[in-house]
């Protein structure tokens, strides 16, 4: 028997692959009908949380952060099966998921972060990435069901809260890319250059592709080989920011960027490889 608290978009497609799966599923939600919405499916649903994890082996969560989880298993706590193990997909803090995986250890249970990089479909389809960290022979012991859940699971060794700081890392990297892509956007609007012509050019030239290769080379620690010199970039860069002037638009994140750019070149590494930025991150 499983139970899942938090029927969002991803926890209740979460349920509904369980159920096809053959699974019994016990939900609940702050907002009750979201959860009897789901016992369409077959899934039986609770008002009450400490009895929506009653008879359960294994307790699901996607939930908002550190405060409503500690809040929602607070509640939950009296119903808990002894033995029972949590598994909190939420995107928490780091130091929250080190705290709950020792405190409830204390009260004799076991507590697996295990955060997701999947939208609503891949929940349904059992597709993605799960990120696990932690006590070794637990993760053994769940990666199994866990790979149904999303077809990959990525292990980060033993440290209880690095799974949690993986989670962090990616969202970080997707944040800065869609600002990215919004600056891009603007600047383009500014040119009066259509989307379609960014699409054609995107079509094509995949910048995605480089990533592997340039995280590899910021990290390297040699800058002195320069395929791009920062003075260079921070010159186009002089430019994204007087053409969008010129359009009347406004950019988000190049401004931020241009001013990390000066005081490099103030460093004096006008003539390394504009990559050198990410040397204070990896020296």
């Amino acid at each position: 028997m499983k139970a899942f608290l938090g029927m969002g978009l991803l926890g209740a497609n979460f349920v509904r692959a369980m159920l096809k799966k053959g699974d019994q599923v016990q939900v609940w939600n702050r907002t009750a009908s979201k959860a009897t919405d789901l016992e369409q499916y077959g899934a039986r649903a609770f008002t009450n949380v400490a009895d929506a994890v009653k008879g359960a082996d294994v307790i699901h969560l996607t939930l908002k952060d550190d405060a409503t989880v500690d809040e929602v298993l607070a509640a939950a706590a009296p119903g808990l099966k002894a033995g029972a193990i949590i598994i909190d997909h939420t995107t928490t803090s780091v130091p929250g998921a080190v705290d709950r995986t020792k405190n409830w250890a204390a009260r004799g249970f076991q507590y697996q972060h295990a955060p997701v990089f999947m939208g609503p479909p891949n929940a349904l389809e059992s597709t993605g990435t799960m990120l696990v960290s932690g006590d070794q022979p637990l993760v053994a012991r769940l990666e199994p069901e866990l790979s149904k859940m999303t077809g990959k699971v990525l292990n980060f060794g033993p440290e209880a809260g690095r799974a949690a700081g993986m989670k962090l890392l990616g969202n970080l990297f997707l944040v800065c890319f869609t600002t990215g892509i919004a600056d891009t956007l603007m600047l383009a609007k500014g040119m009066d250059i259509p989307v379609s012509d960014l699409t054609m050019l995107f079509d094509t030239w995949n910048p995605g592709a480089m990533l592997p290769n340039r995280l590899k080379r910021m990290t390297a620690g040699d800058y002195s080989k320069a395929s791009w010199e920062l003075s260079m970039a921070r010159k186009d860069t002089r430019l994204f920011l007087e053409e969008a002037k010129r359009g009347g638009v406004s950019l988000v994140v190049v401004p931020a960027i241009a001013a990390e750019m000066d005081r490099w070149i103030g460093k004096g590494f006008g003539g390394a490889d504009w990559t050198v930025i990410a040397k204070d991150a990896v020296s």
